[in-house]
């Protein structure tokens, strides 16, 4: 199993170049992945190749495009680039995307977003691997004129979805190479998530799914504090009925329950719970949430688990 983190720089300073330093400092601690999420800021693609570019060995991805609001063709010309640049160490991950975000920020229907999403995977697939795509679907069309090979991405994207529900885990396991669960304690990866993905990836004749567990947590000593702070900040994701649906599988209420926090070997027991539970690979997010020294402190104890 491998350990990453997702970076997320905040403050006043280039984004850019934050970031580097940032993922310079996760290899050093001995992360083996960072991983980067996508809202209307930066371009997370274009942010992975240049990390990955700065970072030699790293693994770098994507958590995660939407679905809504992109098209196949861009997204490939971006992840093929991502790809090609780190010399085959970029991983795409894409998404559902949420109706709220969807319709305030793209001002487009959020209308059958598993029917879209497995259109676009089809579609996808066909695009990283053989530079070309002949798609008419009743969502979706792709097709090449001119090819759409990036030269140095010739061994292809790896394909993930941050899927949960029943129709997208299907999906997911149909047509793509794995999933990046969020806010998904161990029970519900063990007995909902992870048996759904890999029956469906069984039933389509494909490899055992990677399953990329991401975790929100940090190693500190002020566990109510943070907690109370986490609280706040995943509320967000509790008007979501996923992540709302994963949380209660998961046995909580609020999505912070999920969240991992303590010392340590809280935190230890916690990721060994997710191997347990059939994650082949567990990524922190929000480590930066009690600052610099609890987030150094966690990308230690990580590089320790990752080794």
């Amino acid at each position: 199993m491998t350990v990453g983190a997702a970076l997320n720089t905040t403050g006043p300073d280039n984004q850019i170049d934050a970031t580097v330093r940032l993922a310079e400092e996760a290899a050093a601690a001995g992360l083996r992945s960072v991983w980067f999420g996508q809202t209307f800021g930066a371009d997370s693609p274009q942010l992975a190749a240049i990390v990955g570019r700065a970072v030699p060995g790293l693994q770098v991805g994507t958590s995660a495009i939407p679905v809504f609001g992109r098209h196949p063709l861009t997204v490939s010309s971006q992840a093929q680039t991502a790809q090609a640049a780190t010399h085959g160490r970029y991983h795409l991950g894409l998404a559902l995307g949420t109706k709220l975000l969807t319709e305030a920020g793209f001002g487009i229907p959020f209308e059958r977003p598993v029917a879209r999403l497995r259109e676009f995977l089809i579609a996808l697939r066909q695009l990283t691997e053989t530079g070309s795509a002949d798609f008419h679907g009743e969502l979706l069309t792709a097709t090449t004129p001119i090819p759409a090979r990036v030269p140095g991405a010739e061994v292809g994207v790896p394909l993930l979805v941050a899927a949960m529900g029943p129709q997208a885990l299907r999906a997911s396991g149909e047509l793509a190479d794995g999933i990046l669960p969020y806010l998904a304690g161990p029970r519900a990866l063990a007995e909902h998530i992870v048996p759904a993905v890999t029956a469906a990836a069984e039933a389509a004749g494909r490899p055992a799914p990677r399953i990329v567990a991401l975790v929100h947590g940090v190693v500190t000593d002020d566990v109510d504090a943070v907690r109370e702070t986490v609280t706040e900040q995943l509320a967000f994701y509790e008007q979501i009925p996923s992540y709302a649906r994963a949380v209660a599988l998961s046995g909580g209420t609020r999505a912070a329950d999920v969240a991992v926090i303590g010392d340590e070997k809280t935190v230890a027991a916690e990721v060994r719970r997710y191997r347990d539970a059939g994650a082949t690979e567990v990524v922190f997010s929000g480590t930066e949430v009690a600052g610099d020294a609890d987030r150094r402190r966690t990308w230690a104890l990580l590089g320790e688990l990752a080794g």
